[in-house]
């Protein structure tokens, strides 16, 4: 794999060098447009605007360090999490097309992203119903700046990684553009490895320690194509197709202690051995037609997953050193179909927009659990399963917006989503079907008072759907004693959000937020004996009260600085089992600051740091968390040179440690995953650096499920 990444870095820079050349005897006359300068935070009906190209970001920067920068954003690229103050969850969108991708595989492609392309960011914490009404999660919009001139551009980007182990990647991709056509490929290759630590703890009666000492070790190669063809000065058709093959393997060493009223009765020591290769791949169609000042669009799109796990666990008997040898294997198959259709209407005084959309969902997991028998092994069927899963959603949507003069813009929409699912696994022969058909309304009110002051209130109701593997009732196992297990029976939650938004002179801006969440579910752990098992079930209602508080300013014309600020307040009423409710507050605040170092602006400095005080939510509570973080950007060559050095996690403080309430035990875990990381990353950019290529991504948001 590393050698095969290598080659993939000479051969694109080879070629690099010597278009590069011919490149420079060719003299062009570029046509200069001059537009006025808009304010680096705008804000609009229904979302938040960060105008990136007025930012010291806009060069030389990834594009988790521009989301890190954006107001309300807050990346963590160790966890591979996205997020907005207030929201469980997020989606991204690039040019108004969902990017369907999540965890590890998006912050890769963010971190690979340009800021030299990036124009905005728009943040909307209230999606409108033209997007799906799944989870309790807020939209970001990458948009990206649009071609401006016909030819050709190409990158490569190489990095190195020094965690407690090091890794490295490499992407190098090529775009071309004429009159009618624009085509882009893509190469990307990764091999990366970190060390994570993790303890649990249930005390009470019955208690257990656990310690898993574990090596994440990741790689993998992968192909992107994107093609877009007009048909005519109205018309055009594209695709995107994406796939990446690589492996997701593990070795952990693990200790287990289990006691009766404080006294040892028996202890374990587990190391195994995970093995699993995945294939992934992702198709989208789409058409677009311009009907005068109208548009109609359809769009298909197909994601396939097909993981394959081997797991071997060796485990000791520390009493009387006898092992016990078991084998682990799972496959799992993910298929998502979708199509949709959306009409924009340009009205003279109104802005109308409607569209359907079907998505199927299909997953057939099979889990196979062996035991070492005379040095054989032997299958055990109490412990082996198969799972079909498959769902379709019928949704449709209507929305209209009007501004009412210069002050007033108003916009409501309307969507309706019906779900059929069903579960069936044959070795059990049991089967669990679910059909529901919900509304789901929005709406928005917006207020400019003067060039200084702006308000908005806002409206919308939410589900959260399960994803698959909250669903499948498959084990997976961490040791012979401790394992995973999904509810085929768990059902949706549903959210109601309001929101109330101030922003003063386009610099500071207020968020002030209530949400009331209803048949919420999350993971949730028990102890049986020495069984520790943990599953997700729905257990708990909740209501959220907030404020989020950003300002963003430029000072001294070489200090960008972007401060935030978040509080809450949560009630939680507990609706089952045994767990005792934390309700209380929360409390964050960052500041990410970058300095210029010279007047040609090639030269950065910046200085980051976030810190989550003491918090409590649900029924547990949360200890401190931070990071600092710090950096250099340089360029060279006109800036066709780029590189990067940076530490993450300077003093190690993001660790996560909290507590679980149970009236019968307390659960404590005190987890550390290796974030405190050295980063260098060269970029080189070749051929006709005016060209800004226009990535285009269908809505296709089921696949955040697919996890």
């Amino acid at each position: 794999m590393k050698r095969t990444i290598f080659y993939i870095s000479v051969l694109f820079y080879s070629f690099a060098v010597g278009q590069t050349k011919d490149s420079a005897m060719v003299k062009k006359i570029e046509t200069v447009t001059v537009n006025a300068k808009k304010n680096l935070v705008e804000r609009k009906v229904d979302r938040l605007v960060y105008n990136v190209q007025n930012s010291m970001l806009s060069q030389g920067s990834s594009g988790t360090e521009v989301l890190a920068g954006t107001p309300f954003l807050k990346v963590d690229e160790d966890k591979g999490l996205l997020s907005i103050a207030g929201k469980n969850g997020v989606s991204v969108m690039v040019n108004d097309r969902m990017l369907n991708l999540s965890g590890t595989e998006l912050i890769n492609y963010l971190r690979n992203l340009r800021s030299e392309n990036i124009l905005k960011i728009e943040v909307i914490t209230t999606p409108p119903s033209k997007y799906e009404a799944q989870g309790n999660s807020g939209i970001i919009n990458i948009v990206l700046k649009k071609n401006q001139l016909l030819g050709w551009n190409g990158y490569l980007t190489t990095y190195y990684k020094q965690k407690t182990y090091a890794g490295f990647g490499s992407v190098a991709g090529v775009n071309y553009q004429n009159e009618k056509l624009k085509a882009a490929i893509k190469l990307q290759g990764f091999d990366e490895e970190k060390r994570s630590v993790e303890n649990y703890q249930v005390m009470g009666k019955s208690s257990s320690v656990n310690r898993d000492d574990r090596r994440d070790m990741n790689d993998g190669l992968g192909f992107n194509a994107t093609l877009d063809y007009s048909l005519s000065e109205k018309s055009n058709i594209g695709m995107v197709y994406d796939m990446m093959k690589g492996h997701s393997n593990m070795d952990i060493h693990s200790g287990q202690n289990y006691f009766t009223d404080d006294t040892l009765n028996f202890q374990t020591q587990t190391d195994s051995k995970h093995r699993s290769d995945f294939t992934s791949q992702m198709l989208n169609l789409y058409f677009d037609q311009k009907l005068g000042d109208h548009k109609l669009s359809f769009g298909a799109n197909y994601y396939g997953n097909l993981p394959d796990t081997q797991v071997n666990f060796k485990t000791i008997n520390m009493a009387d050193h006898s092992e016990q040898m078991v084998r682990n294997l799972s496959s799992v198959d993910y298929k998502i179909y979708s199509g949709q259709a959306d009409l924009t209407l340009n009205l003279k005084n109104i802005q109308v927009e409607a569209g359907t959309k079907y998505s199927q969902f299909s997953n057939n997991s099979a889990i196979e659990y062996y035991n070492m028998i005379s040095g054989n092994y032997t299958i055990d069927p109490k412990k082996s399963n198969l799972f079909n899963y498959n769902e379709k959603n019928y949704a449709g949507y209507f929305s209209a917006s009007k501004d009412f003069g210069e002050k007033w813009s108003a916009k409501i929409g309307l969507r309706y989503e019906y779900t059929d699912t069903k579960g069936f696994s044959p070795t059990t022969e049991s089967q669990s079907d679910n059909r529901y058909g919900k509304l789901f309304p929005t709406a928005y009110i917006s207020y400019k008072a003067d060039a200084n002051h702006q308000f908005s209130l806002t409206y919308s109701k939410r589900i959260n759907r399960p994803y698959f593997r909250a669903l499948d009732p498959f084990r997976w196992y961490s040791n012979p004693n401790t394992y995973y297990t999904g509810n085929p029976s768990l059902q949706p939650s549903f959210n109601h959000n309001i929101e109330f938004n101030y922003i003063f002179k386009n610099k500071f801006s207020a968020n002030l937020y209530y949400q009331r969440t209803l048949n919420s579910f999350d993971q949730i752990t028990f102890l049986d004996g020495i069984q520790l098992t943990s599953t997700y079930q729905n257990y708990y209602n909740q209501n959220n009260y907030g404020i989020n508080l950003n300002y963003t300013d430029t000072f001294f014309k070489i200090w960008e600085s972007n401060l935030s600020a978040s509080f809450s307040c949560n009630e939680t009423q507990i609706t089952q089992f045994n767990a005792v409710p934390k309700s209380g507050q929360a409390f964050y605040y960052s500041t990410n600051n970058t300095f210029r170092l010279n007047k040609a602006k090639t030269f950065f400095l910046f200085l980051n740091y976030w810190h989550n005080l003491p918090s409590r939510d649900g029924y547990m509570s949360v200890r401190n968390r931070a990071s600092a973080d710090a950096g250099i950007k340089m360029s060279f060559a006109e800036k066709a040179l780029q590189i990067n050095l940076s530490v993450s996690d300077i003093f190690k403080q993001s660790g996560y440690k909290a507590n679980m309430y149970f009236s019968d035990n307390t659960q404590s875990f005190n987890n550390y995953w290796d974030a405190r990381r050295l980063t260098l990353s060269i970029t080189y950019n070749f051929g006709n650096q005016k060209l800004k290529n226009e990535e285009r991504k269908i809505n296709f948001e089921e696949k955040n499920r697919a996890q």
